[in-house]
């Protein structure tokens, strides 16, 4: 076997350049088994700031940057981007210099003091249950796509696992004898879903129906047209399910709101929600008690009405 010597990339870069401490970076963030997704993001981040600093004549030394240098480039980040983007550059940077001073690259962050930029309340999309009625009907076949998509689309709705999460199940991660499946979430931490009746009876269907398809023998669950299921897989079915059944263009996202908003309208434990949805922060679980807060006391008026008891 013979290896190509690759040419060494940026070997005219200082020590100590942003972009030179950003591969050590991305080492880093690979040994302790971020996802790609957050080493991508975390290290683009730092690019850009790398790139934004040397077209407007800052420093590219991490040690001589200062804060206003980052919160130059924030502003600029929220100018062309949403406020999401912008927010989750600052986190990328924020972990960066965080690693760079426990490195000892750096004796301290050029963000210590500033703050995230702030993110507007966005009302949460929920999908009806009327909507998903007419999602399912699109599946109704017996062929291998409809007993797959059905599957698929009633594990979202049933988990609220993640369009990845989802694309990374395996044949081992499904035990439908304890109605129990397993996802590998952020951070490449495992967690255990239970799963209604109707669900388990969609995957046993699409099981036995892909017993008979060609490419069986992978230990991917779902299969397609050429191979395993991507999580672009995953949104395309949800996507196009939802264009043939006439409604709003839909993602997977939608379904994992559906999965949430139902919970807590059911009176369902907040900290059991946070197991299942794989949430180490109860910020998504306050956005989603706000987004259910005006059905809840519609339903409690009903009860409660004073005006009705009199």
């Amino acid at each position: 076997m013979s290896f190509t010597r690759r040419a060494p990339t940026d070997r005219q870069l200082p020590r100590g350049h942003l972009l030179v401490l950003n591969r050590s970076f991305r080492r880093t963030l690979d040994a302790e088994n971020k996802s790609p997704r957050t080493i991508e993001a975390y290290t683009d981040a730092v690019r850009l700031l790398a790139t934004y600093c040397q077209a407007h004549g800052h420093p590219v030394l991490a040690s001589e940057l200062e804060r206003e240098h980052v919160q130059a480039f924030i502003a600029d980040q929220l100018a062309r981007w949403k406020p999401a983007t912008a927010h989750n550059r600052y986190r990328g940077l924020h972990a960066f210099f965080k690693w760079a001073v426990a490195e000892g690259d750096l004796k301290a962050s050029p963000m210590d003091g500033m703050k995230p930029p702030q993110l507007p309340e966005q009302p949460v999309e929920v999908v009806r249950p009327e909507h998903l009625a007419r999602l399912l009907r699109t599946c109704e076949g017996r062929d291998f796509a409809s007993r797959r998509d059905t599957a698929i689309i009633l594990l979202l709705v049933d988990t609220g696992m993640r369009r990845a999460e989802c694309a990374g199940m395996t044949l081992d991660d499904v035990d439908l004898d304890q109605r129990i499946v397993w996802v590998l979430g952020k951070g490449r931490r495992p967690r255990a879903l239970p799963i209604g009746r109707k669900t388990a009876q969609a995957l046993d269907r699409y099981l036995r129906a892909r017993e008979g398809h060609r490419l069986a023998h992978l230990p991917q669950l779902w299969v397609g047209r050429n191979g395993p299921m991507t999580p672009s897989g995953v949104y395309q079915v949800v996507h196009d399910r939802a264009r043939a059944a006439g409604l709003p263009a839909m993602h997977p996202h939608q379904l994992r709101h559906a999965f949430a908003t139902s919970w807590l309208a059911e009176g369902g434990n907040e900290n059991e929600l946070m197991l299942v949805a794989g949430w180490k922060s109860r910020t998504m679980i306050d956005c989603y008690t706000k987004a259910t807060a005006v059905e809840r006391a519609r339903a409690s008026h009903a009860r409660l009405s004073p005006a009705d008891r009199l």
